[in-house]
């Protein structure tokens, strides 16, 4: 049986824009693992009545109903008494969550202290799964109604992720007469449109496994999903799609089951015995950040340098200040000298820099606005490519730092770099 479910979020400052919603994306993201279609996600304050209807509506539309917040110890925690009235479910005291809510205050908030309305959390309906909070004080739960599969989750982010992949998913995995198993493919240098207009024909051909793409700020991504009986025949489902995916693509696909695109450039400096260093201007040191987000990356990736004014490019790298001004700051040319320069300074094997125009106005040389050019310097080559980025300034950031990691990507891997 194929299942559908409606996610509602539960609370005011959703509404008010207060909080971003981002319990409705990460667990979307997490149905899709599973083979779950999500057709419907209502946002709703916290006033029962109108919980009441969004509740309503979702169970003449859906076979899963999952609510995320609206589960602490305050008045306006309104959605298990809510959910329960409409399911004709009983709250009762769940002694174990009790116990466990009163260890949390006292192990990892160290106080005696805690109010006793707190214990309002531990009541549950009756004969409902429990799902342990690990990050939190309010439990979680499951029931099954009317033919209904009912799921509340707490909505502080952290709980709700963290108790939808420890509990919630088991308990879904379970109402699939198969299992369900899923690879990631990363792609970068092509939209979303671009790969679909190439993969439409066997996107539709597909029934089981699936091949379906979703977009990123600078790449993209495909998710295949089988579903099978075992683990080892749904990898010989998937790995046709895979290959054929790869025959058709070619390189710009830098991974399957990659962490991101950062990982991959690490990984490859480790494996070629390789070092980096940058020059940033437009990306402001963005590049510098992913590459340091990733654990490890001191053995690959020596430093680098934003060099935001001409002349701190100057100074710093070495550009020539006579080459700025006959060719501008955001030009091939320059980009060539950033990368060149940092290399030297930095006493790298592989030098990257990037210059362009982020906007939101274009520069004094009338360059447009998305103009960047990203250039890579060796021990004894340089190459530079030129990029219109479109859209607005975080955009165009986000795109340049993908493209100039795809750059080292292509080098390192025996690529074409432009």
């Amino acid at each position: 049986m194929s299942y559908t479910a409606e996610i509602i979020s539960v609370g005011t400052e959703l509404l008010l824009g207060n909080i971003t919603n981002t319990d409705a994306r990460d667990v979307s993201a997490m149905l899709s693992e599973l083979g779950i279609n999500v057709f419907f996600q209502t946002v709703v304050g916290d006033n029962p009545r109108r919980l009441k209807n969004a509740v309503n509506i979702a169970r003449s539309r859906a076979d899963i109903i999952i609510t995320t917040g609206g589960l602490g110890p305050t008045y306006d925690d309104l959605t298990k008494q809510v959910i329960a009235e409409l399911f004709g479910k009983k709250l009762v005291y769940n002694e174990s969550e009790g116990d466990r809510i009163k260890k949390y205050f006292r192990e990892r908030l160290k106080t005696d202290d805690m109010p006793e309305n707190n214990l309002l959390q531990a009541m549950l309906p009756e004969g409902c799964t429990v799902f342990c909070n690990d990050m939190g004080t309010a439990p979680g739960c499951a029931f099954e109604a009317g033919g209904k599969h009912v799921l509340m989750l707490p909505g502080p982010p952290r709980e709700c992720v963290s108790m939808f992949r420890k509990c919630a998913m088991p308990y879904l995995s379970r109402l699939s007469d198969g299992e369900l198993h899923s690879h990631i493919i990363h792609i970068v240098g092509m939209t979303e449109s671009a790969v679909e207009e190439k993969l439409t024909d066997i996107m539709q051909s597909l029934e089981n496994p699936t091949l379906a793409p979703y977009a990123k700020e600078g790449e993209v991504t495909l998710r295949v999903t089988a579903k099978a009986g075992s683990a080892d025949e749904a990898e010989r489902m998937m790995l046709p799609v895979i290959e054929n995916v790869r025959s058709v693509l070619g390189d710009v696909i830098y991974g399957v089951d990659k962490e991101n695109l950062e990982s991959a450039v690490l990984e490859l400096l480790a494996e070629k015995g390789k070092t980096l260093s940058t020059a940033e201007s437009c990306t402001g040191g963005f590049i510098a950040k992913r590459l340091t987000d990733v654990a490890g990356a001191s053995r690959g990736y020596l430093g680098g340098v934003v060099t935001y004014s001409n002349e701190s490019k100057t100074k710093l790298i070495g550009v020539d200040g006579d080459l700025i001004a006959e060719k501008g700051a955001v030009s091939c040319e320059v980009a060539v000298e950033m990368a060149k320069g940092v290399r030297d300074r930095l006493k790298t094997d592989i030098g990257i820099s990037v210059t362009g125009v982020a906007g939101p106005d274009s520069d004094e040389k009338g360059t447009e606005v998305g103009t960047v050019y990203i250039a890579l310097a060796d021990e004894s080559s340089v190459y530079c490519k030129e990029f219109h980025l479109g859209g607005e300034r975080t955009r165009i950031r986000t795109h340049a730092s993908a493209r100039a990691l795809d750059m080292v990507r292509r080098y390192l891997s025996g690529l074409d770099v432009i």
